[in-house]
């Protein structure tokens, strides 16, 4: 049975370039650069309205016009999706902003928000019959493909630096992966896995090198939206590591207004990453285009030590077209703010999801948040994760 995808081809990112959806394809050959997904939005507006979301399933699933996935027997379900968006009232208090509001992705199946962008890309993978699939990871992101591969019963390798914390580690070994331990960043496991590609057909499915993660992560853009009464926040502020959920994000309110579930007002985004690793706020900052990889890497917040992003010139554009920002913090400031949000929220945050509110209180502090403004922090994953750093 179909799905009521609204899909209707791949376009480079960069050059605009068009290409057909229904092959498995990574970054555009002529580019090298990401490919987005695009759909008939005009027809998607006729079925996804602000009605006929009430009665939908409550999973990322029920945005399925503007998903890409086409068969229903592809879609692999493990519950993804429609996390609670927590008013923090406490907290907000406590720092001087009432109006502050935590997005919890550390309910989702896997323990972060990793499960969205990999159930999409696992499902549609199958759909197009991928035979075996690898990725490079930190750790969260390989146990979201790894639950995912082992729903699909799709053989799935993974390659981990060698210093992640051993519960990931556990977690793809325990679902079904084989899983490598390479000592180096994960740009070095993404070596790895190129190789095994060449070596044995495997599909690559590393952030922003196939097309449909960013298309699973987009939904918390729509998620805000209607939790927030199709009005959005003054603020966004996301933990930056590949960038895929901001770019995401970004990409869904351009469809919602086009589709007309929003207007034109957007979020001012903000990217937040470690001090020692943060290439995105040092381009930022700069003014590139591009982001220059980062020199020895090195943060407590394993998501967070990404030293190249394939999507910098996508994250570095909605931060510009937003009027956004990018601040650097401390891996000290993330582990107290952990607290303070776990003890004023009842939210225990990864160091990513803590580092939002690291941010928040440094952009309070120099006035570009004003104290009245609306802003959402996206905790992108559990603190349990982390038992060894508290």
């Amino acid at each position: 049975m179909n799905t009521r995808s609204t899909l209707t081809h791949l376009e480079c990112a960069l050059t605009g370039t068009t290409y057909p959806a229904d092959q498995l394809m990574n970054l555009a050959p002529e580019s090298g650069k990401p490919l987005l997904t695009r759909y008939d939005l005009a027809r998607a507006a006729q079925t996804l309205t602000k009605e006929s979301l009430k009665t939908r399933e409550p999973s990322l699933w029920r945005y399925e016009e503007v998903l890409p996935v086409r068969n229903r027997e592809a879609i692999l379900r493990l519950g993804e999706g429609w996390t609670p968006l927590h008013h923090a009232e406490r907290l907000g208090a406590a720092i001087g902003c009432p109006n502050t509001f935590v997005k919890d992705e550390g309910v989702n199946v896997t323990g972060s928000f990793k499960a969205r962008g990999l159930s999409m890309a696992v499902s549609r993978a199958y759909e197009l019959g991928a035979k075996e699939l690898a990725i490079p990871s930190a750790g969260n992101a390989a146990g979201a493909m790894s639950a995912y591969a082992a729903a699909a019963g799709l053989p799935a390798h993974v390659y981990m630096p060698a210093d992640v914390p051993h519960v990931f580690q556990v977690e793809c070994k325990e679902l079904g992966a084989q899983v490598t331990l390479v000592d180096g960043l994960i740009t070095d496991c993404g070596v790895k896995v190129q190789e095994g590609v060449k070596a044995h057909g495997w599909f690559d499915v590393s952030t922003l090198k196939e097309p449909y993660r960013v298309e699973g992560k987009k939904t918390m853009g729509y998620e805000l939206a209607e939790q927030m009464g199709w009005t959005l926040p003054d603020v966004i502020i996301y933990p930056t590591g590949g960038g895929t959920g901001l770019i995401g994000m970004w990409k869904a309110f351009d469809e919602m207004e086009q589709m007309g579930l929003i207007d034109g007002q957007r979020p001012r985004m903000v990217t937040v990453q470690s001090d020692g690793c943060a290439p995105m706020v040092r381009a930022f900052e700069q003014g590139d285009e591009f982001a220059e990889p980062w020199q020895g890497a090195a943060t407590v917040a394993d998501g967070l030590r990404v030293p190249a992003a394939v999507g910098d010139f996508l994250i570095l554009r909605a931060l510009r077209e937003s009027h956004g920002a990018a601040i650097a913090v401390s891996d000290d400031d993330m582990l107290h703010y952990a607290r303070e949000m776990g003890r004023y929220t009842g939210v225990f945050p990864a160091p990513e999801g803590a580092a939002t509110l690291v941010a928040q209180v440094k952009l309070l502090e120099r006035g570009w948040i004003k104290p009245d403004e609306t802003v959402v922090l996206f905790n992108t994953g559990s603190g349990l994760k982390y038992a060894h750093l508290w």
